[in-house]
């Protein structure tokens, strides 16, 4: 058996929200459930009764209950709390207090503004007035072109306060990589920063606004959010207001239109890296409940506390994150680099700003490392009692990392989920030992396996992750899918009623998930299935690698493995340091995992959410087209990789 890295006390078990639901349920339900686990099996042997027993315990606003929990309970097509009416912006907005909502912070770590509840609602039921004025209703959608900044929030709660859909991306797409997204789904409204700072540079946002509205005909407003210059330049953009202007009016009281349980919320987009992107349909009651069940019960955030994670609007975690002011938490956005001045910066703010919880990544935390930066040392951080980490795997070593050098008494959760369910499959769990290299628990009323080849659940075997039963957080549909087509395709076509997610995954025997890369990405030399993330975990923990990517490449009737590193500047991957990494993967793997052939490189290509792209390595190493490089954050590094197709090593 694995030793746990953390466990909690007795008093942070029982002082959980989790704990208090558990004897809500046993109290409702006549069960005498203990601890995590027991909650997990009833949760998913008991679907409808797990999600209303949770909406009771969020205490949703609505104007209307619902007739039952569950109707039609298949995938796709599942029918959730029908009858019911309610506005998402109104759950987020109860809290008419004095304590603080939302906190904007500056590259570099100056704190920009700080907002309070009732400053919030003011300023939601201003934007609101405006967008009801220009025309705005039920259905209508709003785009956001937006920094990580808390205007960003007041927009998609005026929004989705009238009922719209609000959809957003980060300022730093590029204008195809904008009209691939918005110009699918033909917004009334654009609202957008004059321009966004990263690195210690300024870049404009209103040239590439002005090209995207020449080209969208259904904009017919501008709302311009002065960032980088105190009185923009409007001259260029029609039918433009600055947001200053538009907080002036004087309205004071947000008219909620009250809608269904599954009424549009958001529209997400895939990472589009194989086309234009997907625009994922997700709605108002499900992202809500779904986001109160893991803001509340697993990140176990209360009223009081303070809460950040290191995003952009153009990440699902950004919509995951705003929903924490339900709570009475305060939410940080940070705008800008996470490394500049240093990597530092962000573990200096929470100290600033006494954060409970801390969002960020595995790359986050090996560079901390690599750099040598130790916030346990060097800061105060009592406050903080939990870390969050997503977007790849988090390592053996990263896990060991944070508990000798950021703080040992603190819940190192990391999760996964994805756009596709705006929300998580597997997660964290207040209640629950930390075990190096694996996320704690699967998601209450998730009913989440891991499938072997012949279609079979397996524990302690690698396999498909899939759901094997309806969840309220699945989207309503695609964009422009009338029929479903696509929709269904995208998830239930190789398995029938079930959802498959396209990871590779491992449910332990503690209850854990151990998340081996995405199952289109998986590594099949000699027959045998290799998560890619059982390489990355080897290779990226070396001194003198700083990234790297695998690939499967066809050979010989067989497959091979190719890596590719980014070692640190003035290092070249000579034949010793190519037996040492070789080395490295064998000892610590099995020899299958070795590489065949290992090249240097300057920069490993990534989605604009910083994940890693090996599909696209992939294409371009089998001589094939790679379609949509607007969707990447840094398409140049493609180039890199032509022209491979018969190298030796």
């Amino acid at each position: 058996m694995k030793k746990p890295l953390w466990t909690p006390t007795p008093e942070r078990i029982a002082n959980a929200n989790i704990t208090s639901f558990t004897k809500f349920v046993n109290g409702s339900h006549g069960t005498s459930l203990e601890g995590y686990d027991e909650l997990y099996q009833w949760s998913v042997d008991n679907i409808p009764e797990f999600w209303g027993a949770m909406w009771e315990f969020a205490d949703v606003v609505h104007s209307a209950p619902y007739e039952r929990v569950l109707g039609k309970a298949t995938m796709p097509g599942a029918q959730w709390f029908e009858g019911a009416r309610l506005n998402f912006a109104e759950n987020l907005l109860r809290n008419r207090s004095d304590a603080t909502a939302a906190i904007s912070v500056m590259e570099g770590g100056e704190v920009r503004s700080t907002v309070t509840f009732n400053e919030l609602y003011s300023q939601v039921a201003k934007l609101a007035q405006f967008f009801k004025e220009s025309g705005v209703g039920v259905g209508d959608r709003v785009a956001g072109f937006m920094p990580n900044i808390t205007e960003s929030l007041v927009a998609m709660l005026a929004a989705t306060s009238l009922g719209a859909i609000w959809s957003s991306c980060s300022p730093d797409f590029g204008f195809k990589g904008v009209m691939d997204r918005f110009g699918q789904i033909a917004p009334k409204i654009l609202i957008t920063a004059d321009g966004y700072r990263y690195n210690g540079k300024i870049f404009d946002s209103l040239g590439r606004v002005a090209e995207v509205c020449d080209k969208i005909d259904s904009i017919e407003k501008v709302v311009v959010v002065p960032h980088v210059s105190e009185t923009p330049d409007l001259s260029a953009l029609e039918n433009a207001v600055s947001l200053p202007t538009i907080l002036e009016n004087d309205a004071e009281e947000i008219e909620f239109a009250q809608l269904p349980f599954d009424h549009p919320l958001y529209i997400m987009y895939s990472s589009g890296t194989t086309g234009v992107p997907k625009c994922i349909v997700h709605g108002a009651g499900g992202t809500l409940l779904q986001h109160a069940k893991e803001l509340m019960l697993n990140t176990d955030l209360k009223a009081g506390d303070t809460i950040f994670y290191f995003t952009t609007c153009g990440w699902m975690m950004w919509n995951w994150l705003v929903s924490s002011i339900m709570t009475g938490a305060a939410v940080v956005f940070y705008d800008g680099s996470p490394a500049v001045p240093d990597v530092g910066v962000l573990w200096r703010m929470a100290e600033k700003l006494e954060i409970n919880v801390f969002g960020t990544s595995p790359k986050f935390i090996s560079i901390c490392d690599k750099d040598n930066f130790l916030p346990g040392e060097q800061l105060d951080l009592t406050p903080l009692r939990a870390i969050l980490s997503t977007g790849s795997p988090l390592s053996v070593e990263n896990f060991n990392w944070v508990y000798e050098n950021v703080k040992e008494d603190v819940n190192l959760a990391s999760i996964s989920g994805g756009t596709d369910i705006i929300s998580c499959f597997m997660l964290g769990s207040p209640v629950s030992p930390v075990y190096p290299g694996e996320i704690q628990k699967r998601g209450l009323g998730m009913k989440v396996e891991a499938w072997n080849d012949e279609g079979k659940p397996v524990v302690g075997e690698k396999g498909e992750l899939v759901c094997t039963a309806p969840f309220v957080s699945m989207p309503v549909s695609f964009w422009n899918d009338p029929d479903g087509a696509a929709y269904h395709g995208a998830y239930f076509d190789h398995y029938p009623g079930v959802w498959r997610h396209g990871d590779y995954i491992e449910v332990t025997d503690q209850g854990g998930v151990i998340v081996y890369g995405r199952s289109d990405a998986t590594l099949n030399p000699g027959g045998v299935r290799i998560g890619t993330a059982e390489i990355y975990r080897q290779v990226e923990v070396m001194d003198e690698v700083l990234d790297s990517v695998v690939i499967g490449q066809n050979w010989d009737d067989d497959v091979r493995v190719v890596l590719f590193v980014v070692l640190r500047p003035g290092l070249v991957l000579d034949d010793e340091l190519k037996k040492k990494i070789k080395t490295q993967i064998r000892v610590n793997t099995t020899p299958r995992h070795m590489p065949a052939v290992i090249i240097q490189v300057d920069d490993i290509p990534r989605t604009i959410s910083g994940k890693k792209v090996e599909m696209a390595v992939t294409k371009i190493i089998h001589g094939e087209e790679v379609k949509n490089k607007d969707a990447l954050a840094n398409p140049e590094s493609l180039g890199q990789f032509e022209g491979l197709e018969q190298l030796q090593n």
